[in-house]
């Protein structure tokens, strides 16, 4: 598995989402049913396959998801780059705004060691910026934590260009994940230039637009309940006709190699730089080693430059969110 870096951390070139191996704020299910036993083989089987950079978040489940990944790597910690977030205030089981206060970050370090069996996190994100704490604060809060060993790197999630310069200012920052794929293109403008001027990795998540990119998404009525994407915008009427022309693109690039269409998305975001490493979701062996593939597809100048024609910065219909409220946390 080819190798790459987020600041001082050396990761595989794709890592493993796993938010959909327990879902997030009550959603146990966000994208259909888990079973849990597959989901644990899963993690195991990506170790196999060379991949060992593991997402996940206290938010997540909250809870489920760090302790189902303490359990399945326990006796596989050593072999595994283990990253985690912070940031939002859990009330009943839910998400209730962000709360980026030193103390609440110290008491959710404390506790996602334990939950993931470890006694060092990778790489520690703020998961929201918090309107409330200023990033100086936040930065200054994890540099202590990355002084005392118990993170070893730092990162941001969603932030915009210039919470990035200012953090980056106080300390080092490794690594910015963020929503980045075919279809949703738009910090290409004016994060991409950031992270890349200060030597910040870089992190996709939903690099198959949530599965759209797979190429076998349905409509969003066609969705079971409980399934996040039935509220997806892009998933909807008008807008999933006009997202599926991208689609179609993405197959034919497909079908030259005899890959998947995953794995071209996959591919195309890969080919972006070294300082990519995205994290497609997967909860199931077979669409891991789907995904796994798409590190050995190198796809030509003029395949990229058609897979970009077909999906131009701004271009996919329908917002990135259904609900206004995380609108209103990125980019911040």
């Amino acid at each position: 598995m080819e190798r790459r870096r987020l600041g001082n951390l050396e990761v595989s070139a794709i890592g493993l989402g796993c938010m959909g191996m327990a879902g997030v704020s009550g959603m146990a299910a966000m994208y259909g049913p888990v079973d849990r036993a597959e989901a644990i083989a899963t993690l195991h089987r990506a170790l196999d396959l060379g991949i060992d950079f593991f997402d996940t978040a206290e938010v997540y489940g909250p809870f489920a998801n760090e302790e189902l990944l303490g359990e399945a790597l326990a006796d596989r910690r050593d072999r595994a780059v283990l990253a985690t977030k912070f940031g939002f205030r859990i009330v009943d089981g839910r998400a209730q705004g962000t709360d980026s206060r030193a103390q609440t970050i110290r008491a959710v370090c404390e506790a996602s060691l334990r939950r993931l069996r470890t006694d060092r996190i990778d790489l520690f994100y703020q998961h929201r910026v918090d309107p409330a704490v200023g990033i100086e604060e936040v930065v200054g809060t994890l540099a202590d934590l990355k002084r005392e060993g118990k993170i070893l790197g730092i990162g941001l999630s969603e932030a915009g260009a210039d919470t990035i310069r200012r953090a980056h200012a106080t300390h080092p920052i490794d690594a910015l994940q963020s929503e980045w794929s075919l279809w949703e293109r738009t910090l290409e403008t004016d994060i991409l230039p950031v992270t890349r001027a200060l030597g910040i990795g870089l992190v996709p998540y939903s690099p198959l637009g949530r599965g759209f990119l797979a190429g076998t998404a349905r409509r969003a009525e066609d969705l079971p309940d409980g399934d996040y994407r039935r509220t997806d915008p892009r998933y909807q009427g008008a807008n999933f006709d006009h997202n599926m022309a991208l689609v179609a693109e993405v197959r034919a690039v497909a079908a030259a190699h005899d890959a998947s269409a995953a794995q071209v998305a996959l591919a195309w975001l890969l080919a972006q730089g070294q300082d990519v490493v995205p994290i497609p979701g997967c909860k199931r062996r077979a669409t891991l080693e789907d995904s796994a593939g798409a590190v050995a597809l190198r796809l030509s100048a003029e395949e990229l430059a058609r897979l970009e024609a077909a999906s131009p910065i701004g271009a996919t219909a329908g917002e990135r969110y259904g609900n206004p409220a995380m609108l209103r946390m990125v980019r911040l």
